[in-house]
């Protein structure tokens, strides 16, 4: 499965909400890369500006919109880097009850637990998308 085929599988099963998120503009997702420090992986800019509104399951991906609450990135990822020992060059790009599922430069995803580095990994966004996002 490509990233493409994971978000028009993950749009077709968004969940109706009182409050539907948003997208975030070209300019949001800048801000937050200069914010952190960082260039988000191709394949993270394109969910983002595609899917990251999309409400399904029970997974709450990170988000770059304003007052994204308890999914905003910069918040997310400075708490992983700074208090739970998350490497910088891993983004986080979900929190999960104090468990972190992180992009690398290559594009993989990688879960890092509360309690360290884990072995479970995918090899691309989509391929975490449909395994957790997707499939649970």
């Amino acid at each position: 499965m490509n990233l493409d085929q994971a978000i028009r599988e993950l749009r077709e099963l968004n969940e109706r909400v009182p409050k539907p998120m948003r997208l975030p503009t070209t300019y949001e997702v800048a801000r937050v890369e200069q914010q952190l420090g960082v260039t988000f992986h191709a394949d993270y800019r394109k969910y983002l500006l595609e899917a990251s509104d999309v409400v399904y399951g029970t997974k709450e991906p990170c988000t770059v919109t304003p007052d994204g609450g308890h999914t905003d990135l910069v918040n997310v990822a400075q708490t992983a880097w700074d208090q739970m020992g998350v490497p910088r060059h891993l983004l986080p790009i979900c929190e999960d009850n104090g468990d972190y599922y992180c992009i690398n430069e290559a594009g993989q995803i990688l879960f890092w637990s509360h309690n360290g580095a884990t072995d479970e990994k995918w090899p691309s966004l989509a391929a975490w998308i449909k395994q957790v996002g997707i499939e649970k």
